[in-house]
């Protein structure tokens, strides 16, 4: 078994992370780590068999006191965004190997630069980093891009999500109603959703230019809460990426015209040929991401989903978005799309 650490104390992992490790026949939770002791409770672990670690507990307890301990191999970083660059950076000079929470950085120039780093320095040490995006391990994504490479030519391309966000758990924490990264929701949320698309079409028909408009319709969601963009692919296919936090309009769909009909998405029905398949997803996605991750651990090797390249291209199809509604609707040139 390898031994697991989780830094972070928020919603997601008590309540994704946590049982999805202890649900893996490769891993076994060692250690939670917060910058709080109050926070690392909150994953309510059985502290006779996981150690908690804080900022605020004293000596022994350090996260530079978890790094250095033999039976933790491994550790999922699950931190505020503009935070978890620093920490990947300590967790890998310590000799552990990661799984960090998407975005794999709050922009582009920042993932290149830390995927770089890691490549030339950490790499060759045999010690890996993988970055979590939960939707590439949903069971109706993977079934709806199964059906797509069966449809022949691409021709066009729908991702639709728009919903109001009033507040809520996930909502109610500093470093989302007063963002520091680039925005806010959008980054936070976005790359779920072109993570799905970029899931669908396929590695052979990446995008490679968009252009889009950007607003703040609700207050509470700043600095932008809503982006419209038109794109095109490799192979000349044209759609639409429509994201919302902030509108009454609400629903999801994820879609690709092809030559021998459509495939769509919503919820957890795929449709194609005139009918309907109701795919059963396991929770979130996460079960089967950090199964996946302990299996390539135990294998050696960083799982091809996981790659910090794949989160990277999922993070810039939202800042080209921001930059362009930023500019007016200027088209952007893709750069990471290519895998």
């Amino acid at each position: 078994m390898i031994g697991v650490a989780i830094l972070g104390g928020g919603i997601f992992a008590r309540e994704e992370h946590k049982p999805a490790v202890e649900a893996s026949k490769d891993l076994t939770l060692k250690a939670v780590y917060s910058r709080s002791l109050k926070s690392a409770k909150t994953l309510e672990v059985d502290e006779s068999k996981v150690d908690l670690y804080s900022d605020d507990s004293g000596a022994g307890k350090s996260l530079d006191d978890l790094l250095a301990r033999s039976d933790i191999q491994a550790v999922i970083v699950a931190l505020p965004i503009k935070n978890q660059p620093d920490y990947i950076r300590k967790v890998l000079l310590a000799g552990k190997h990661v799984l960090s929470e998407k975005p794999v950085a709050e922009n582009v120039k920042e993932a290149a630069e830390l995927i770089k780093w890691y490549h030339s320095e950490i790499e060759p040490k045999k010690v890996t980093w993988a970055v979590a995006e939960n939707v590439r391990y949903t069971n109706s994504f993977i079934r709806a891009a199964e059906v797509v490479k069966t449809k022949g030519r691409q021709l066009t391309f729908r991702c639709r999500l728009q919903t109001l966000v009033e507040g809520g758990k996930y909502f109610e924490t500093e470093w989302r109603k007063s963002p520091t990264h680039q925005g806010g929701f959008l980054l936070d949320g976005g790359v779920h959703f072109t993570a799905g698309l970029r899931l669908m079409m396929g590695k052979d028909n990446p995008l490679v230019s968009l252009s889009a408009h950007s607003a703040q319709l609700q207050e509470h969601l700043p600095p932008v809460d809503t982006v419209e963009a038109t794109a095109k692919s490799k192979k000349g296919s044209v759609g639409t990426i429509s994201i919302s936090f902030g509108t009454t309009h609400k629903g999801s769909e994820w879609a690709v015209g092809c030559e021998k009909g459509s495939v769509s998405l919503s919820g957890n029905k795929v449709t194609y040929d005139e009918k309907t398949e109701e795919v059963q997803d396991e929770r979130t996605g996460v079960p089967g991401e950090v199964r996946a991750w302990g299996e390539a651990l135990a294998a050696g090797k960083v799982n091809e989903s996981q790659s910090p390249e794949e989160a990277l291209a999922d993070l810039e199809l939202i800042e080209a978005m921001l930059r362009s509604g930023e500019q007016g609707g200027v088209p952007i040139k893709l750069e990471y799309q290519e895998l």
